[in-house]
């Protein structure tokens, strides 16, 4: 079987699958849609990941591909109606995600509030003149209160490491009903309402057409000039003219990034935004949780090759 990993993977992720299948591993380019196209008529299965364009038109050739198992939690990169249509099967890998994620979160949320990477930014030009009592002053982070977007998975890990590691308080905003939460949590109403209660929001949502800047600016001017957002689920969840043109007149106090609208690009005047915290996607990145990934993924494979229904199947 014939298998093509649209990314480099850790030592240990590369020696399980070319030890399971006749394995090729491309370089760090996402695949545009045409060579999508030429991959699923290549290849009997493919294990792609954020940025590769398996849009509808991918799926129209001869394929001979007949799963995408996807290396992460996120799959908008993938037309899944497309690939059902096609009789093609994707997974994902949904928990294994989970920790890493939150912990980025986290890290955002206290470089924000605390201005730590324009701290950072200001020593490591020269310009640190010593300390003084009105030098960078952030805002609190125990004791305030978050808001999460999206109370799946990821949003309760956050959650729980707020409420849990700094005693703040949490209210959120589902689509759905959410019960049986391990920590006192309060569902609002509505997303406007979340964000008006919030000292920072938190974007845990899944991408796709569904979400697509589900915060923009009537949405930064309910969270207000004290509250800070952070971003860790998908860039184009947040409309990015409206974050600058928000941070540059003092809409919000600030934003954390790990996730970009146009990604890898990043525009200069967010770079040049006043207290923004701007990671390059980090979230998933210890050799740990990528292995698990990738680990995931295969595991998926092999059920679907031996007939078994894969553990994480999407479609």
């Amino acid at each position: 079987m014939k298998l093509l990993v649209t990314r480099p993977m850790t030592e240990t992720a590369t020696r399980a699958l070319e030890a399971r299948f006749e394995t090729v591993f491309r370089d760090n380019t996402p695949l545009t849609e045409v060579e999508a196209g030429e991959a699923l008529c290549d290849y009997d299965a493919i294990i792609p990941t954020l940025g590769d364009a398996f849009t509808a038109k991918a799926f129209e050739g001869d394929l001979r591909c007949r799963i995408l198992a996807n290396f992460g939690a996120g799959y908008n990169h993938i037309d899944v109606a497309a690939a059902k249509a096609a009789g093609v099967t994707v997974t994902n890998t949904p928990d294994v995600v989970t920790d890493a994620t939150a912990d980025i979160a986290m890290t955002l949320i206290l470089m924000t509030m605390r201005r730590a990477n324009e701290g950072e930014r200001l020593l490591r030009a020269g310009q640190w003149t010593g300390w003084n009592p009105t030098q960078l002053l952030g805002g609190n982070v125990s004791g305030r209160t978050v808001g999460i977007i999206g109370m799946g998975r990821i949003g309760k890990a956050i959650a729980q490491r707020c409420h849990l590691g700094f005693g703040m308080r949490v209210v959120f905003h589902n689509r759905s009903t959410v019960s049986a939460l391990d920590i006192p949590a309060r569902q609002m109403p509505g997303l406007h309402e979340m964000l008006q209660a919030c000292d920072v929001a938190v974007v845990a949502v899944p991408g796709g057409a569904g979400t697509r800047h589900m915060i923009g600016k009537a949405e930064l001017e309910a969270l207000g000039r004290k509250s800070y957002l952070v971003n860790i689920a998908r860039g184009d969840v947040v409309e990015e003219a409206a974050l600058v043109s928000a941070l540059n007149t003092g809409v919000i106090a600030g934003a954390g990034l790990d996730v970009y609208e146009r990604e890898p690009e990043v525009p200069q005047s967010l770079i040049d935004a006043p207290n923004a915290t701007l990671l390059p996607h980090l979230g998933t990145a210890t050799d740990e949780v990528r292995t698990d990934m990738a680990m995931r993924a295969l595991a998926n494979l092999v059920a679907f090759v031996e007939g078994q229904r894969p553990g994480d199947l999407v479609s």
